[in-house]
């Protein structure tokens, strides 16, 4: 298995070098750091598709409930002006 031109033998060296160099206590705290520095670039090159997609379901939420509003109002206001017609 070969992950950027490096055999396991390579890999597990590094790996060996680098808790060394860090400890076993820094570790989850490197990992941890590393991991949001990736996701900050991911957001930052890419753009956050997941907020996007979000986005976009509230505001097609936001029109249907507006296209289902309008009716009843109508209905209500229908209504209204009746029973002032009828009462005058």
């Amino acid at each position: 298995m070969k992950i950027l031109g490096m055999g396991m033998p390579e890999l597990v060296i590094i790996l060996a070098v680098i808790l060394l160099i860090f400890g076993p206590k820094n570790l989850p705290k490197l990992g941890a750091s590393i991991g949001k520095t990736v996701k900050s670039l991911r957001e930052g090159l890419g753009g956050n598709e997941k907020t996007d997609a979000a986005e976009l379901i509230v505001e097609d939420n936001a029109e249907e409930a507006e296209a289902s509003d309008p009716a009843p109002k109508q209905t209500a206001a229908r209504t209204a002006s009746k029973k002032a017609s009828q009462t005058a």
